[in-house]
């Protein structure tokens, strides 16, 4: 009785740990809706030139300009309807803006940041992703995301925000961190978002 009184009390004092954290993740700065999918998409008007400046962490991974890009959401997405909505297989490639539109939009984004580099060095990201919940094809959650460090012009575009978006949302889906907790999170800094929830190894 004893070692299982020990064992109740440690799975209480995680699960209250647990919520601490996505309450402290609720703090971060909340992240405005945009429009939600359309069809068809239209082109968007990106800021003006030389007018967004990127930002590096400590160890040179990129993030956007939170004036430019603050992140925007997807109304169709909230925590009651992810199980018919991002956590449902092809859901967001059912909403991803056609090449067409998203093209014409990089190349003005990328004037916006001042970036003159290979457009093919570059992706043109969803700072809230797809399958958290991000907005579709509003400008203030599309970004030029130049290469992280050790990124050779000999590879195709890497970068480490993908794992971390995939292991946020697997967090999200599973029912451990609350959609919102995590939306906020990856906004404000995709390279601490996973610990910012309480799960630094996206577990």
């Amino acid at each position: 009785m004893f070692t299982r009184g020990i064992l109740a009390t440690s799975v209480l004092c995680a699960a209250s740990l647990l919520s601490l954290t996505s309450a402290q993740a609720l703090t971060l700065p909340a992240v405005p809706y945009g429009p939600g999918p359309r069809a068809p998409y239209a082109v968007q008007a990106q800021p003006a030139a030389g007018s967004c400046h990127y930002r590096y962490t400590t160890a040179r991974q990129p993030l956007p300009d939170r004036r430019c890009n603050p992140g925007a959401l997807n109304p169709k997405v909230k925590q009651s309807t992810i199980h018919s909505t991002i956590c449902v297989s092809g859901y967001t490639a059912s909403i991803r803006p056609s090449s067409t539109v998203t093209s014409t939009e990089k190349a003005a984004d990328a004037r916006s940041y001042g970036y003159t580099g290979s457009m093919s060095q570059v992706e043109y990201d969803h700072l809230v992703p797809l399958e958290l919940g991000g907005d579709p094809n509003d400008r203030r959650n599309l970004w030029v995301e130049p290469p992280s460090p050790g990124h050779l012009l000999s590879q195709t575009f890497r970068n480490p925000k993908d794992a971390v978006e995939t292991r946020a949302k697997s967090l999200v889906c599973t029912g451990i961190v609350p959609l919102v907790a995590m939306q906020r999170a990856i906004a404000f800094n995709w390279t601490t978002a996973l610990a910012a929830v309480g799960h630094p190894s996206g577990r």
